[in-house]
């Protein structure tokens, strides 16, 4: 309930509530392109729906502490909640994490292979690792140890989660 009162974006992690930055224009638009292509998908398949940024995914506290997320992106099979107002329970099946300025480094490299295995214990099973700088997509699907790389002139697909579903990397690259 704190969590759902915080202004901005913000997750629940070992009973904190730890507030993430606004993002630039690009990385933004990019997660954006992802959701349109990813909507329509959604609504011609009826397999789940596209979950735009800045919407709370409730969890059981994971071994890190985590209890929510709030993907860039990302694609929900589950029910919907009774009081739509509310956060989703349970993980979403896909979620892209776009990177931001400051998600570059290897400590950065640390965070986000920390957020990676804290969804998958949640239940998702393919997070995207979108890089904005290099125009590179990496699908990491839990239980592989090695991701699948996406570059321009390419589809990246988030199979097994949403089967059927890609999008152009160059259409999602081009946003300037």
């Amino acid at each position: 309930d704190d969590l759902m009162r915080h202004d901005g974006k913000a997750e629940l992690i070992d009973g904190r509530i730890v507030t993430m930055s606004p993002t630039g224009f690009r990385p933004g638009r990019i997660a954006f392109l992802i959701g349109i292509s990813l909507h329509d998908f959604g609504r011609r398949s009826r397999l789940g729906v596209a979950v735009p940024d800045n919407v709370g995914y409730r969890v059981p506290m994971l071994r890190s502490g985590r209890e929510t997320f709030s993907p860039d992106m990302s694609f929900f099979t589950g029910p919907l909640p009774a009081n739509p107002m509310r956060f989703l329970e349970g993980a979403p099946v896909f979620a892209a994490e776009v990177r931001s300025e400051n998600d570059y480094g290897s400590y950065a490299e640390e965070e986000l292979a920390e957020k990676r295995a804290d969804y998958f214990e949640a239940g998702t099973v393919v997070v995207w690792d979108v890089d904005p700088l290099a125009d590179l997509v990496r699908r990491y699907v839990r239980g592989e140890e090695q991701p699948t790389v996406f570059g321009r002139d390419e589809f990246a697909d988030a199979e097994p989660a949403v089967p059927g579903w890609s999008v152009s990397v160059n259409e999602i690259f081009e946003v300037d």
